[in-house]
């Protein structure tokens, strides 16, 4: 079992940061978040996930267009603001990430299951990321809010990508934070069967 300062830095006393401070985050880090999240689980170890790291003025600019009002500031502000897109051509990858069975047959032509499987895994890697992240001494902001269309437009015209969601990176500032807000106990969102 992990020790309590490990459960602390990834859960316990982890938080959603909208604030920054100006340390920049090294690509180096960034390199060190993705060989930590990679090992995640996915199904079929199909892996759909892929990672745009937005950290130049210009393309920040180019993000910061896509976003919602609310999310448009922060993410102007974040050193790193990671775009946690899916390949929806995940399955051309099976031969070499599961060869020991022809899973690429699978999914070809079976759209549904292609769509199901790319979110799905596609959110399972994110949430691997947010906990690499916080495992390499960062912060995470994750979002929602922003108009998909545009990031797919601005960031994977021509390609077999679309985003899932998009997580700023960094080190937040901790006065700016709101107090923390509640959780379902137990019982409320489980139970043993």
């Amino acid at each position: 079992m992990l020790n309590n300062l490990t459960q602390d830095t990834l859960f316990n006393n982890a938080r959603t940061h909208n604030a920054w401070t100006e340390r920049p985050v090294t690509d180096a880090q960034l390199r060190h978040i993705y060989d930590l999240m990679k090992w995640g689980p996915t199904s079929a170890n199909c892996a759909p996930a892929r990672i745009v790291f937005v950290k130049s003025k210009q393309e920040k600019e180019k993000l910061v267009g896509c976003m919602s009002p609310g999310n448009a500031t922060k993410t102007r502000a974040a050193p790193v603001t990671a775009i946690i897109a899916m390949d929806m051509a995940f399955y051309e990858k099976l031969p070499v990430l599961f060869p020991h069975a022809d899973a690429r047959s699978w999914f070809a032509g079976n759209q549904a299951l292609i769509d199901a499987t790319a979110f799905r895994n596609s959110s399972l890697q994110g949430g691997y990321f947010i906990v690499a992240a916080r495992a390499a001494g960062l912060d995470c902001g994750p979002m929602s809010g922003f108009d998909a269309d545009k990031i797919n437009a601005e960031f994977f015209a021509g390609t077999t990508l679309t985003v899932n969601f998009v997580c700023s990176l960094g080190y937040g500032d901790p006065a700016q934070l709101f107090p923390r807000s509640p959780r379902l106990a137990f019982d409320e969102a489980c139970r043993i069967a």
